[in-house]
């Protein structure tokens, strides 16, 4: 991609998953690159494994990104640690499935607070330091298809996903003066380590065929390649935007 080569990067929820692909495609993209995940172990493990991939600079810590005082100790290191922060993966997030009217509020809050307090905090402490250096930059959250359709038994997952939406745009609106472009993934169904342990190898095979018009599920590393769309130069004039990744799952 244009315009990544040297680039302060911080990756939030970058332990594994897509977290962990997107981190390693910025650094496969020439960026420096900062991460974190809510356990120290995990982010240990991640930096390890990512500083064998090149001589670009790789650092981390574990944060609680629903915790202000630390998102705050947080961006402060990566700031200082980068030299800047250029572009933000805001990526950290839960999911579970439990139904609508089972659901504590104690749950509740768990989710919220990690998908919707917490990509708010990193967003808000990353873009007050880019409009202070002046120099632009790029947001890129995470929200999911979710915040189109109701899936049952994730009133919560898709009520976080909804918001992050319009939070999206707003920040977009706001910040686009200081020349920072704000955007969303949407991603639909998308194999993880994770989602081979949890889902019946059976009811993937009939949603993949039945529900997704490409007949399969996306990988991680196509929606590490669309946050590194997104953060480059190839998309200077895309703001505000919300771009799925499902394989034709919302077309069908």
């Amino acid at each position: 991609m244009r315009g990544l080569q040297g680039k302060g990067v911080l990756v939030a929820g970058a332990s594994r998953g897509i977290g962990e692909a997107a981190a390693r495609r910025f650094l496969e993209e020439g960026c420096r690159l900062f991460i974190c995940a809510r356990g120290a172990e995990g982010v240990e493990e991640a930096v390890r494994e990512l500083r064998v991939l090149g001589e670009v600079e790789v650092d981390g810590m574990a944060c609680d990104v629903s915790d202000p005082e630390a998102v705050e100790r947080l961006v402060e290191t990566a700031e200082r640690s980068l030299g800047g922060i250029d572009v933000l993966a805001n990526n950290a997030g839960v999911a579970w499935q439990e139904p609508f009217l089972d659901i504590t509020l104690e749950h509740w809050d768990q989710v919220l607070d990690i998908n919707l307090r917490g990509m708010f905090l990193v967003a808000q402490a990353v873009a007050a330091r880019m409009v202070a250096r002046g120099h632009g930059g790029a947001i890129v959250n995470m929200s999911s298809t979710n915040a189109f359709e109701g899936e049952a038994g994730y009133a919560h997952y898709n009520a976080s996903k909804g918001a992050i939406t319009m939070l999206t745009r707003t920040m977009a609106v706001e910040l686009g003066a200081h020349g920072i472009r704000v955007n969303a993934l949407c991603p639909g169904k998308i194999f993880t380590p994770l989602q081979e342990e949890a889902e019946d190898p059976e009811y993937t095979a009939t949603f993949e065929r039945e529900k997704i018009a490409l007949g399969r599920s996306g990988t991680v590393e196509e929606v590490a390649a669309a946050y590194a769309f997104l953060a480059s130069d190839e998309a200077t004039f895309i703001t505000g935007e919300m771009l799925v990744i499902d394989g034709g799952q919302l077309a069908m």
